[in-house]
């Protein structure tokens, strides 16, 4: 599954500067350099780690990080030339998993990104989930030590919601992450890849927020 990475800087040349390496180390980044506009692709998307400057048009960094946490705790790297302690302070106690501050090397910055993806699992060998054990780089599912016949978006979509557990992830968030944003289908593919993959599970974790999406709880 593609790594998808927010980037948020108000600076048009940093902005397109780090997107072009990002980009270039095989990520999928959506960049934006206001601070409302952000806040709406972060809610309406699901990103895999955010890249955040502090000082932006409309909303702050700060008010976005604070933000970001009431949703879910995707990675969250802070950006910025504000390199005093106070902000540093700020920003870790409003859960900042990061903070690289202007100017830096843009190889220090991406090894920084690869550190906290694979913190988060999304670059990892191996993901677990209670008894289900997923492998990405081999797009196979294990259940109790037996491997699942899946197809490839029934994994796709088993892969997003573990990665997302404890959130309730939209039909419309699925299809656009699984399927891509161009995809012309609507709520009844998720519907029924939904109904195919359960039936494959041994048991029943997906579970139904009707008229809204699905989720995995968090582990137990």
């Amino acid at each position: 599954m593609d790594i998808q990475l927010l980037l948020v800087e108000d600076d048009e040349h940093i902005c397109n500067t780090v997107k072009t390496f990002l980009c270039e180390a095989g990520y999928r980044v959506d960049a934006c350099i206001e601070g409302n506009e952000a806040h709406k692709k972060f809610y309406n998307n699901i990103y895999h780690l955010v890249i955040l400057d502090i000082m932006l048009p409309g909303m702050s960094g700060h008010e976005l990080l604070r933000e970001f946490r009431k949703l879910n705790n995707t990675p969250i790297l802070m950006m910025t030339a504000l390199s005093d302690d106070e902000n540093q302070i700020e920003a870790f106690d409003s859960e900042a998993d990061d903070y690289v501050t202007k100017p830096f090397k843009i190889q220090l910055l991406l090894k920084r990104v690869e550190a906290l993806l694979r913190r988060s699992g999304a670059l990892a060998k191996e993901i677990r989930y209670n008894k289900l054990k997923l492998l990405p780089d081999d797009f196979k599912a294990v259940y109790g030590g037996v491997e699942l016949p899946l197809t490839l978006k029934e994994f796709e979509i088993l892969m997003l919601l573990v990665q997302n557990r404890g959130r309730t992830l939209s039909h419309e968030i699925i299809l656009s992450r699984v399927w891509g944003y161009d995809f012309d289908g609507d709520g009844s593919t998720v519907h029924t890849h939904i109904k195919n993959l359960r039936a494959k599970l041994p048991e029943n974790i997906i579970k139904t927020a009707r008229g809204v999406g699905y989720r995995l709880e968090e582990e137990t």
